[in-house]
């Protein structure tokens, strides 16, 4: 919440500089201006605060899009478990329902598969003009997209769709996704701006036809059926109207234009900015640890209560490796804390390099790390426990660190089908201290 408010705060703040600055220009340089040219300013300056509240309303959809277009898990699934589509149709529907949008999409560059909440919805085609926009939106050089379009598997009314594209780590589109809000969405905000206002706003097309209106409040077709309408908009771009003011008022106009635009572009630019800078620090000080990089406790319980809801239902072998680095206290009371720092990164970084992408490793707390591995049984949870214990042991850095070997335990146990998170760590914390009470450097294994 505290995240939010800021950002309108810095919204208000900078909207407010720019309606004071352009009101003492306009005091000092039209002071001789007539009060039709006072009325003539009021409806481009209201057009503005309209356009400008759009834009925010936009913000959390945009930011929310975003989030997924750059999510991790959505990329590792991407390349590596399309094939399991209840992963994505459950990680969709929760987006959908976290953040009340009508509708979260993903579409599959290597498969061409358009994914909801609900699953599967179609396969795209080129030659298919309801999928023209995807084959659009990738030519383009764009990384995101705003349109408004109907959907048939979506129902008949109009929806607004947030496109964000998404890439691997060499830069290369995988995919796209986003978010739908749905035409009563903008309805609400359409009636916003009638009561606040006390205008009638209409979205049209290059053509004048209208295409999106509030429902059931002066309802319009085409901007040419209202006659003042069209001779409104031909004045706005009529010489003859400008010629009537005073050079110098003409030479305001244009720098109150030019102080708008550069105001505009600096507002955009500021929010763009501290937008991404917060997001990003929150969701790495949210999920990560500090020191080593690694998920954090919070992530891997998240994480680990997803999977096992979805070994409840597809009865996958998973298997826990609890780990505790040997005598750590003695490391950092003979060679110093920043040792012990090194020795904690050096150990999370071979870990990680010695495990699947696909598993979840993170720093539990302290000297402890915690492994989940994937399709894995007990016994093949032992081989690799063993290779993760050598591999520490032999670790050439860790030696030159400590002047010693470095050295770890671990314990080991596979998820059952009953088992929740308490009974599981128990059973595995179980494993651990019985590595460390017969003689540390080792694996013990815990069967459910």
């Amino acid at each position: 919440m505290r995240f939010d408010y800021r950002i309108v705060f810095i919204i208000t703040a900078l909207l407010f500089t720019l309606s004071t600055s352009l009101t003492v220009i306009n005091y000092f340089e039209s002071m001789d201006s007539t009060r039709k040219q006072l009325k003539d300013s009021s409806l481009p300056l209201t057009i503005d605060n309209i356009y400008t509240e759009i834009q925010k309303q936009i913000i959390e959809p945009n930011l929310i899009a975003s989030m997924m277009s750059h999510d991790t898990f959505m990329k590792d699934w991407l390349a590596h478990e399309e094939n399991d589509v209840q992963q994505i149709t459950q990680y969709l529907e929760t987006i959908q329902n976290k953040y009340q949008m009508f509708t979260a999409f993903l579409v599959s560059e290597k498969s061409q598969n358009y994914y909801t909440a609900n699953g599967l919805l179609e396969k795209i085609e080129d030659n298919n003009a309801n999928n023209a926009w995807y084959f659009t939106f990738k030519k383009g050089s764009e990384v995101s997209e705003i349109n408004i379009d109907y959907n048939k598997f979506m129902g008949q009314s109009l929806i607004m769709f947030i496109n964000h594209k998404i890439y691997d780590e060499k830069y290369h589109m995988i995919g796209a996704t986003g978010v739908g809000l749905q035409t009563s969405y903008i309805n609400d905000m359409l009636k916003h701006f009638r009561l606040k206002y006390n205008f009638n706003v209409y979205f049209i097309n290059d053509s004048g036809q209208v295409v999106i209106s509030e429902q059931g409040v002066n309802e319009l077709n085409n901007i040419r059926d209202i006659p003042e309408l069209s001779e409104f908009s031909h004045d706005l771009i009529s010489k003859a109207k400008v010629d009537n003011f005073t050079q110098s008022v003409k030479q305001a106009f244009y720098f109150n234009i030019f102080v708008s635009l550069v105001i505009t572009l600096i507002i955009t630019l500021i929010v763009l900015l501290y937008v991404r800078k917060i997001h990003n620090k929150l969701n790495d000080l949210a999920s990560n640890d500090t020191l080593t990089g690694l998920p954090n406790r919070r992530t891997f319980n998240s994480q680990l209560e997803n999977f096992l809801l979805l070994n409840q239902r597809h009865q996958q072998n998973l298997s826990i490796l609890f780990i505790d680095v040997d005598d750590f206290k003695h490391i950092n009371d003979i060679h110093g804390h920043d040792i012990g720092d090194k020795v904690l990164k050096e150990i999370a970084q071979t870990l990680k390099s010695t495990i699947r992408k696909s598993d979840c490793i993170a720093r539990w707390g302290g000297e402890e790390f915690i492994i989940l591995l994937l399709n894995t049984q007990l016994g093949d949870a032992e081989l690799i426990a063993e290779q993760l214990r050598a591999n520490i042991e032999s670790n050439a850095y860790l030696i030159q660190q400590t002047s010693q070997k470095t050295t770890i335990s671990l314990g080991i146990t596979q998820v059952s089908e009953d088992d929740d998170i308490d009974s599981l760590f128990q059973r595995v914390d179980g494993a651990l201290y019985q590595a460390k009470s017969t003689g540390k450097n080792r694996v013990a294994v815990s069967k459910a």
